[in-house]
């Protein structure tokens, strides 16, 4: 028997030696190790051995399984080893060659001319004010001196949900909501940027949604003069310092008198081409002073407190700046539309 264990180990440690990968490995360990393998069998027979010779084969026998497993542990480690080795040495990173660049997203149009107009406002003590996408008809038009069945209405021809909730057809009604909270108490200095709705069939120049911003300025003895030098500072810090401006007379309820202001063209200076219809100058915004129906309706005094409101659309504003063609350019998220703006940061 204790010739028979020792060729058992011989064999044994032949086999662990000889493994190649671990698969092979685990079959020798069930093989020598199991319940039903050869060192099992034998000292099932230590029963026909003597009372003295049965504790010196147990021993032995005992040994012998302990000598394989230590065998079949340091094999498992080393096959373990050159395991990641084989992968490290497959996965190898040239460190030296050039990186690849990571594809980075930039700004879109609309949002750099967003932005660029509130740091302007905001740089002229303005402050940003914001309100519901669905909005009260009482703050989308009559408040704004648009009466029920005022024939200006249909020039905003917007989405309605009820009778009295509609998405709002021009940020004006957060100018409403702001002279409200500061129940007739100047000064009032804001811009107020976002996205508004319109039944407008979409094409080159128009949208059912785009994006507005308007300003407000209320006090004492705010004057004409000082929406012109307003809008003539915006002009030249969007648009270049070359640029001029011109207002004409125009008609909004909600300011009187109105103004139309139009810039002049950049591409023939004024001596009229294509893109200004041969006029020299392209129209860019509509403002006034405000109306002081809209003033009494808000809480202020009108013979107290004067000011001016305007209104823009970032989109034409971006159009003109870029010379974009199509405003639905903005909202279709072609990629190689918006690619050409990512060097323009």
């Amino acid at each position: 028997m204790e010739q028979k264990l020792k060729e058992l180990e011989l064999q044994a440690l032949e086999e662990v030696k000889a493994s190649s990968d671990l698969k092979e490995l685990n079959r020798v360990r069930v093989a020598y190790l199991g319940k039903k393998g050869p060192i099992t069998e034998v000292l099932r027979g230590m029963g026909k051995l003597s009372a003295e010779e049965r504790p010196k084969m147990g021993a032995l026998a005992n040994m012998i399984r302990e000598m394989i497993a230590k065998a079949i542990e340091n094999k498992h480690k080393q096959l373990e080893d050159e395991a990641v080795s084989k992968k490290l040495e497959a996965e190898t990173i040239d460190v030296t060659l050039p990186g690849r660049p990571i594809a980075t997203g930039n700004r879109h149009p609309l949002t750099k001319i967003i932005e660029e107009i509130e740091d302007l406002f905001i740089g002229m003590g303005y402050k940003i004010a914001e309100g519901p996408e669905v909005e009260h008809d009482y703050y989308n038009f009559e408040a704004l001196n648009l009466p029920k069945g005022h024939p200006a209405r249909d020039m905003q021809d917007s989405f309605y949900i009820t009778e009295e909730i509609l998405m709002r057809t021009h940020t004006s009604p957060v100018q409403a909501r702001t002279m409200e909270k500061h129940e007739g108490k100047g000064p009032v200095k804001i811009i107020c940027p976002g996205k508004v709705y319109r039944r407008d069939n979409d094409d080159a120049t128009h949208s059912h949604q785009f994006m507005q911003i308007e300003g407000l300025v209320i006090d004492e003895n705010i004057t004409m003069g000082d929406l012109k030098g307003t809008l003539e500072v915006f002009a030249k810090k969007v648009f270049g310092a070359d640029r001029e401006i011109r207002l004409r007379p125009s008609f909004f309820p909600f300011t009187e008198p109105s103004v139309e202001m139009d810039i002049s063209c950049k591409i023939c200076h004024g001596d009229g081409c294509r893109v200004c219809k041969h006029t020299g100058w392209i129209e860019v915004l509509g403002a006034g002073m405000v109306h002081p129906n809209v003033l009494e309706m808000a809480g202020f005094d009108s013979k107290k407190y004067t000011g001016f409101a305007f209104g823009m659309g970032p989109d034409r504003i971006a159009m003109l700046k870029y010379g974009i063609d199509d405003i639905r350019h903005f909202y279709t998220n072609d990629i190689r539309f918006l690619k050409q703006f990512a060097v323009q940061e």
